[in-house]
């Protein structure tokens, strides 16, 4: 956190293709159902290169959760890259940049969010509350991603 904003900056690997993390990251229409702190979420428009997606859930917990409504502009580039960019919401600004990055063993994601929340956040219990619900949704993504490939592999 720097004063106000706040960024984030995720990378793991995986033992799966670009194409198989990417089926679970934009499958936003079924993110409810994995991801837990999210109770709704929906894709407004699509086209080949975009999506307009609105969803509303909560972050934090007791007396700091904070509930989250935006309207995110995603720009796709297919199994590479997805760029979201806040379009409307209870957010002074929300975006992040998503890259799919292939090698031998699985796909590298790498992950980076700049945001200012629209309401004040005490800077202490703030960074406490962002790594926790970034580690969570970062988990239940993984979760996903891994639990499709198994499905997919038993099926084979």
């Amino acid at each position: 956190m720097q004063g106000e904003e706040v960024f984030v900056d995720v990378s793991f690997h995986l033992p799966v293709t670009p194409q198989e993390a990417w089926a679970v990251m934009t499958d936003y229409d079924h993110a409810t159902e994995f991801i837990s702190k999210l109770e709704k979420s929906v894709i407004l428009t699509r086209t080949n290169e975009m999506l307009l997606v609105s969803q509303k859930g909560a972050m934090g917990f007791g007396p700091f959760s904070v509930p989250i409504e935006t309207v995110t502009e995603v720009r796709l580039t297919p199994y590479e890259k997805l760029q979201g960019r806040m379009v409307s919401g209870n957010m002074k600004k929300n975006q992040s940049t998503t890259r799919l990055i292939a090698d031998a063993g699985g796909t590298r994601v790498v992950y980076h969010l700049e945001s200012i929340p629209d309401v004040w956040i005490p800077p202490l219990v703030g960074r406490a509350i962002v790594e926790f619900e970034t580690r969570a949704r970062f988990r239940q993504l993984i979760e996903e991603i891994l639990r499709r490939k198994a499905l997919a592999e038993a099926k084979r």
